[in-house]
């Protein structure tokens, strides 16, 4: 059985990491597949080694970079067939250490337009640079695809869209109720629920989302929000939902490792994101009946078809995105039917053994 390492920069809450997940526990059992992690432990370490996935934790923090000595010496032992890059870091350092050691296929995985490589040009010179490296390029849409032929000069022909992707058998809407849902997360059984869900980063805008829960906090008094996951803005973003006078209207869950509890105890999720790729929260919370109110960018627009299967607004627009989600929450006909195309969307063209199949096909011709 041929071995695939996957590498990734950490474990912590992110959509890659879930694909990490799905790629490494979901595929047809051609694959052994094993992760390393270049710091930290984080929160999929866990639910991986409970799959029974083999995790390698490289060094104990980022600024601490043993994976520097690290990361060569377990290439070295293990001896994989595939190295399978995902996210900057790992990109940078684990390309050329691969070839380096005689990797046969090395495989680079862009998931988000980040934002990073266009404005520090130090950064986009060592991802150009590390890209000579890959064997191939997924993308995990095709505004991924266009950031990587227009800006690291990748040509079209080395890159595949494949797009991420869920296992629907377990986000399926029959399988938790939705008063049970609340009572899992401490949350009111009763009235309405906007959630936000995802790291507590700049690039997921949260507070944005609290500047549109003020608005709607004055127009819907039974309604209230939900901010589901961990990251280094909680303390600023409790901070303005004080300024705010928000106190008695929001919930910080914390992460929730179970992220279909979120998708059922709410009744809209807004997404006012800055960039991203194809976010896996997005893929999930349609594939769960839960409407989606995001900013029209990047992979996500490739997704929804604003007023079909979903809303979009331009990012940043504060008022925009009060109008979409007060549009659902007022009309319940419209929200059935969105919710009902959105689940039928996933289902068409977003399931995880069309990825894992697209991945893995990736690896045959690499290896062939």
């Amino acid at each position: 059985m041929k071995t695939v390492l996957h590498v990734i920069d950490s474990l912590d809450l992110g959509g890659a990491q879930e694909v990490v997940l799905n790629l490494a526990t979901c595929g047809s059992g051609e694959f052994h597949h094993e992760v390393a992690a270049l710091h930290g432990r984080g929160i999929y370490r866990q639910r991986l080694r409970e799959a029974g996935v083999r995790v390698h934790s490289l060094a104990p923090h980022k600024f601490f970079p043993l994976y520097l000595a690290t990361l060569p010496a377990l290439l070295a032992r293990l001896k994989p067939q595939v190295v399978h890059a995902h996210l900057i870091p790992s990109n940078i350092l684990s390309k050329p250490l691969a070839v380096a050691l005689g990797v046969p296929a090395v495989v680079s995985h862009d998931h988000t337009n980040d934002s990073r490589r266009l404005d520090s040009k130090p950064l986009l010179a060592l991802d150009r640079w590390a890209n000579r490296f890959a064997g191939h390029f997924i993308a995990v849409s095709t505004s991924c695809r266009d950031f990587l032929v227009g800006h690291e000069n990748i040509e079209p022909a080395r890159i595949s869209v494949v797009r991420n992707a869920i296992d629907l058998r377990r986000f399926d809407p029959r399988l938790i109720d939705r008063r049970a849902a609340r009572k899992k997360l401490g949350l009111l059984p009763d009235g309405r629920w906007v959630a936000g869900v995802g790291r507590l980063n700049p690039q997921k805008n949260f507070t944005l989302f609290l500047d549109v829960a003020a608005r709607l906090a004055r127009r819907f008094p039974d309604v209230r929000f939900l901010l589901a996951g961990n990251g280094p803005e909680e303390s600023a973003l409790k901070g303005r939902m004080r300024e705010l006078g928000l106190h008695d209207r929001v919930v910080f869950s914390g992460y929730v490792a179970d992220s279909r509890l979120v998708y059922r105890a709410a009744d809209v999720l807004l997404m006012p994101s800055l960039f991203e790729g194809l976010p896996m929260t997005l893929l999930e919370a349609m594939a769960m009946d839960l409407p989606v109110v995001a900013s029209r960018l990047d992979g996500m627009a490739e997704v929804l078809q604003d007023g079909q299967n979903g809303l979009l607004v331009a990012s940043g627009d504060t008022g925009g995105f009060e109008a979409a989600v007060a549009r659902l929450l007022e009309d319940d006909i419209f929200a059935t039917a969105i919710k009902r195309a959105a689940r039928l969307t996933i289902e068409a063209g977003y399931s995880v053994e069309g990825m894992t199949q697209a991945v893995e096909s990736v690896y045959h011709r690499l290896l062939a």
